[in-house]
């Protein structure tokens, strides 16, 4: 039996609170609710003067802090060949309703957009944006943050010279018709402009580097090219393949014309054996293990640390917020069994509360990646089909509920 004592960085894990920051409106069908998009008969304009409506004055460090505790909406929305095309089911209230009760108050919507947009003109199908919209109000319906990125997408953001004008082009038309048509919500959404862009795992050049902070320069200055609320909607940014040692030593602040509305975004998947390696002999973690042929050599507590603290002390401290957008561990069964390996969830369980409080501890808020698998080698916390949860002591340790 293994039994943990905790001595938290920063006190007790903070419980999830209803904070009243909707306004109540009369939506169409005669609920009350969340701010949802303005209808209009007219078709929108490319540009609108700004509007400060729903977008209060506060800076993404603020607005951050509000978010507490995050979750993926994974291989969903962002499978490329459509929503249900990587084995999970359609996307519902009642899950969205599961996750925001379990304690979660912020959902990342990874999307995919090209399946369903022309090859030539990138222009996006109006169904499909139409149900990236559905989902959306999902999440805001439960007074959660909402944030919609254009995720890996089929990958054909490659961060090279050869392919920079193409992209940058590719990504300001795709991102103008997102922008526009999301542009009424007030600011519990975020849009995120790509997500782990990378030219393969080796050692980046300056060129990708380079390459990538254009990437994100276009997305910003498109969103706001745009007006109204996305004048001043927070937005989010990422390194090269959203590594936090890319992120510190090569990161280039997008040129905005609104102060303290970006919001930098890193992954964390340290050690890579313990946490999503299919098939690793790894399976533990930290200063708990007991077997050193089963424990990485590398990434433990004092590494973790160190990593969050570098993103506090370069961006954090100078004004940008940070969100770590993905994170997370794989569960392990019993060979030939569908029960869970107690041994490996101890350590599963301990990695969750330690990595959730360190970042969190360092104002970096966490997204537990959820890509709705519940069984071996998976990282869903939810069935997707009922809403209940798969592993409580998991969402327990994240969200403290």
């Amino acid at each position: 039996m293994y039994t943990l004592k905790f001595k938290l960085l920063c006190g007790a894990i903070p419980l999830i609170t209803s904070v009243a920051f909707f306004s109540s409106i009369k939506i169409k069908n005669g609920i009350a609710g969340t701010i949802l998009k303005i209808q209009t008969t007219q078709e929108p304009t490319d540009s609108i003067p700004p509007d400060h409506t729903g977008m209060r004055n506060i800076t993404s460090i603020e607005l951050t802090r509000e978010m507490v505790a995050g979750w993926n909406l994974g291989n969903s929305l962002d499978a490329v060949g459509g929503e249900t095309a990587w084995g999970n089911p359609k996307v519902t209230q009642q899950l969205i309703d599961s996750v925001k009760a379990a304690g979660f108050n912020a959902v990342r919507i990874p999307v995919a957009w090209s399946k369903f947009s022309d090859a030539t003109t990138f222009k996006i199908d109006t169904n499909w944006i139409a149900r990236v919209e559905q989902v959306v109000n999902y999440v805001l319906k439960d007074k959660m943050y909402a944030i919609i990125n254009i995720h890996w997408d089929g990958g054909w953001m490659i961060p090279t010279y050869v392919r920079q004008n193409y992209v940058n082009n590719r990504l300001a038309i795709m991102w103008k018709q997102i922008a526009i048509h999301f542009r009424n919500y007030d600011d519990h959404l975020l849009f995120a402009g790509t997500n782990e862009v990378n030219n393969g795992y080796g050692k980046p050049t300056s060129e990708n580097y380079a390459v990538q902070n254009s990437f994100i320069q276009t997305f910003v200055t498109t969103v706001r090219s745009t007006g109204g609320r996305n004048a001043y909607r927070d937005l989010v940014v990422q390194s090269y393949n959203t590594n936090i040692d890319h992120c510190v030593s090569h990161l280039k602040i997008p040129t905005d014309n609104v102060r303290n509305k970006l919001i930098v975004e890193v992954h964390y998947y340290d050690p890579f054996d313990f946490t999503i390696k299919a098939k690793s002999s790894i399976t533990q973690w930290g200063k708990y293990a007991t077997d050193p042929s089963k424990t990485e050599t590398w990434a433990n507590e004092a590494y973790a640390d160190a990593q969050f603290q570098k993103m506090h002390t370069t961006f954090i401290q100078k004004g940008y917020a940070v969100i770590m957008g993905e994170y997370g561990t794989m569960a392990l069964t019993l060979s030939g069994t569908a029960s869970i390996n107690a041994k490996q969830a101890f350590f599963r369980n301990y990695y969750m509360r330690y990595i959730t409080h360190s970042s969190s501890c360092r104002g970096i808020i966490p997204f537990y990646w959820d890509n709705g698998y519940i069984t071996n080698h998976g990282m869903g916390l939810f069935n997707r089909n009922t809403g209940a949860k798969a592993y409580p002591d998991v969402i327990r340790a994240i969200t403290g509920k």
